[in-house]
């Protein structure tokens, strides 16, 4: 492991995440928020004495960047973005000065998980709102795509820490050179981005509100300005807008460059793609039709909630993190029920995580459907979480052929996907990022149990945070948070989040001590 140049690059790229925060300081200027502006000016100021620091110890440094120290530039990298971009929320006062739920935060924001622990949203500067959105932005691509796109110094080096980072068992490449396809990456998402600032502006937001809202939805984070949610806003064109944006954001960037090339019929030539807006229309129709009040009812279950209205409760402390619900006993018509459900289901696929109802209210088939969604995600190159749609594709052929060789032992059969063949490498990272994620997720879920949280705040609380998705059920549900949620919890599904972004490999390594020793 050559520790100077990990050192080296990662001194300028804790300069670069003081840098990244100027916007949120002209916001402050703009709203005349001078608290809120001397906290940013001083975390830029901490950020900027790190990323020195870290540079000199790395000045002598060798340039040649091997596989072991993108691996490691990579993960610590993503801590540390957490770490620095805390200092914000902790200079304001945000979080009480607490520096665990600070980093909780940054950390949700950067990885696009969308868990919060944030309250008091009028209390709260709207330059730290601001900057609380566009860490999603930043992490939706990944910062270490950013890193590569503007730094031109990295060379062959770059290609590695793409790969480290990227989504997906197969990231392609769009250009043979990776900082062009970097480049290219982000230059779609700014795109997006322009296109849904002005489409949410043309439906009534301002350009704050719809900046942020921008911000969570192609980063498929969830972050919102609204305490209630995108559901805070109860505006059909702007449910329809931010629907559209994220399952574009949770499709493979790829395949929009392919459309920009003049291939129009690339995603449909894509066996993932397919596969992934299947998904998302059959599922939406099936939590429609179930909150119109098809399928068998447990007579214990209360009836389908309609849209929700939050009420912030008097007091403080834990009765200001379970806001009440107005419960209206009328069952959905067919109009709030698509329109409901086709917006929760696009959203937890998608791990976007933003909500315009209490989905934790909805009758049970409704609420496990969105739970096998959370593990599904979207797709490989896109923004989204969860295990992909083309693993899952993957591993059930590979099953399907499994079952089959059991009584046709000589047959020989490739797995193809999208036409291709996916070769026995591939196959076998697949089963070891399967094998991963079960031990995490369960391991995860007895861990937090051990934590005292009942089962449905258990799983889905790891579930949410490991897939990068942001609400849970029960007491991390869409109208509460996870401010109740002991420290040493907080810090664990912190961990969760930064695997799942990274998808296991890039973090595990770290654990194992071999990875740190000298060849």
């Amino acid at each position: 492991m050559n520790y100077r140049l990990v050192s080296k690059y990662l001194g300028h790229f804790s300069m670069a995440i003081g840098l990244l925060m100027a916007p949120s300081a002209l916001w402050a200027v703009y709203f005349r928020e001078w608290r809120g502006l001397l906290a940013l000016l001083a975390a830029m100021a901490v950020c900027g004495l790190v990323g020195f620091g870290l540079a000199r110890l790395g000045r002598k440094a060798e340039p040649a960047l091997r596989q072991r120290e993108a691996l490691g530039l990579v993960g610590v990298s993503w801590l540390l973005a957490a770490a620095l971009g805390a200092l914000p929320y902790l200079f304001s006062g945000v979080f009480d000065y607490s520096y665990v739920d600070a980093y909780f935060e940054c950390m949700s924001g950067f990885t696009t998980t969308g868990s919060s622990v944030l309250t008091d949203f009028e209390g709260t500067a709207r330059s730290i709102l601001f900057w609380r959105s566009f860490t999603h932005w930043l992490g939706g691509m990944g910062i270490i795509v950013l890193f590569i796109a503007v730094l031109p110094y990295l060379g062959a080096g770059g290609k590695q820490l793409f790969r480290s980072e990227s989504p997906g068992p197969d990231p392609r490449g769009l250009r043979p050179r990776i900082k062009d396809t970097a480049a290219i990456l982000y230059s779609i998402y700014l795109g997006f981005t322009v296109a849904e600032t002005l489409l949410l502006m043309l439906a009534g937001m301002n350009l704050y509100e719809a900046l942020c809202q921008t911000f969570g939805t192609l980063a498929t984070g969830g972050f919102s300005t609204h305490p209630q949610s995108i559901g805070g806003f109860d505006n059909l064109a702007v449910d329809l807008i931010i629907i559209f944006f994220m399952v574009c954001a949770g499709g493979n960037f790829a395949l929009y460059f392919a459309m920009l090339k003049g291939e129009w019929k690339a995603p449909w030539k894509d066996t993932e793609w397919r596969v992934y807006v299947t998904v998302l229309a059959v599922c939406a129709a099936a939590v429609t039709l179930n909150l119109m009040g098809v399928g068998g009812r447990f007579r214990g279950e209360p009836p389908p909630t309609p849209p929700y209205q939050v009420q912030q409760l008097l007091g403080s402390g834990a009765d200001q993190a379970a806001p009440a619900l107005v419960r209206q006993p009328t069952r959905y018509g067919l109009g709030n029920a698509l329109r409901y459900g086709s917006f929760q289901v696009v959203s937890i696929m998608t791990t976007t995580g933003f909500c315009t109802d209490d989905f934790d209210k909805w009758p049970y088939f409704s609420r496990a459907l969105l739970v096998v969604l959370m593990f599904i995600g979207g797709c490989a190159g896109s923004t989204g979480g969860g295990i992909k749609v083309v693993r899952v594709v993957m591993l059930l052929k590979m099953a399907y052929w499994r079952l089959e060789n059991t009584f046709k032992p000589k047959m020989v059969r490739a797995i193809r996907v999208s036409g291709l063949v996916v070769d026995e490498g591939v196959q076998k990272t697949v089963y070891a990022f399967f094998v991963l994620y079960l031990v995490w997720f369960a391991g995860g879920t007895l861990f937090m149990s051990l934590l005292g949280l009942p089962f449905q705040t258990a799983v889905t609380s790891v579930a949410a945070t490991l897939n990068n998705i942001g609400p849970g059920l029960e007491h991390v549900g869409a109208v509460r948070n996870y401010e109740l949620i002991p420290a040493i919890g907080k810090v664990f599904l912190s961990l969760c989040m930064v695997l799942g972004r990274l998808e296991l490999f890039s973090i595990c390594v770290l654990f194992v001590p071999a990875f740190w020793r000298h060849d």
